[in-house]
C-alpha cells in the first residue's frame, strides 16, 4: 500500500508540474485603448459635426490640430500577446483617423491597421544621423596609420 501511495504522489507531482508548464506557456492577450462598437466606423460620413462623431464613436484616444486647418480625432486600439517571460508582441492595431475643417465638420476619415504603420523606438534616446555609421572599433582605430603631427611641428590640420 505504501509503495502504491508513493507512486501516486510522484505521478500527481509530475502531472501538476506539466500543468504548470503548459499554463506558463499559454499566451496572455491584452486589449488596450479604444474598443470600437461593431459597425460604428461605417456610420461616419463627411459633414458630420464633432458632437455627432463623439456620439457614435465616443471620446477619442488623442486629438491633434494641424496648421489651424482643423482638428483631428484618433481612436487607437492595440492587441498584444505575451507568453511567460518573453517580450510582448503586438498582434493587431487599428487607428481610426477623422479630420475636421475649421467649422468642426468631418472632411475625411480613414481606418489604418498594423500593416500600415512602422515601428519607431521612442525610448532609445538616440537620434539617427544620415551618413556614416561607425562602430566602436572604427572610431577607436580611425587615427591608426595616419600621420597627424599637429600644427606645432609644421603639419597643418
Amino acid at each position: 500500500m505504501l509503495k502504491t501511495t508513493g507512486e501516486f504522489t510522484r505521478k500527481l507531482a509530475a502531472v501538476a508540474g506539466i500543468a504548470m508548464i503548459v499554463a506558463a506557456c499559454s499566451p496572455t492577450i491584452e486589449h488596450r485603448g479604444y474598443i470600437a462598437k461593431p459597425g460604428a466606423f461605417n456610420q461616419i460620413t463627411n459633414g458630420m459635426s464633432k458632437l455627432e462623431v463623439e456620439g457614435v464613436l465616443g471620446s477619442p484616444s488623442t486629438t491633434a490640430s494641424v496648421k489651424y486647418q482643423g482638428d483631428s480625432y484618433y481612436y487607437i486600439t492595440s492587441v498584444t500577446e505575451s507568453r511567460a517571460f518573453l517580450t510582448p508582441n503586438e498582434t493587431n492595431r487599428e487607428v481610426i483617423a477623422i479630420r475636421f475643417n475649421q467649422q468642426d465638420q468631418v472632411t475625411s476619415f480613414a481606418q489604418y491597421g498594423l500593416e500600415d504603420g512602422r515601428i519607431i523606438d521612442v525610448n532609445s534616446r538616440q537620434t539617427l544621423v544620415a551618413g556614416e555609421d561607425t562602430s566602436f572599433l572604427k572610431k577607436l582605430f580611425r587615427g591608426v596609420g595616419a600621420s597627424s603631427t599637429g600644427p606645432m611641428l609644421g603639419n597643418r590640420m
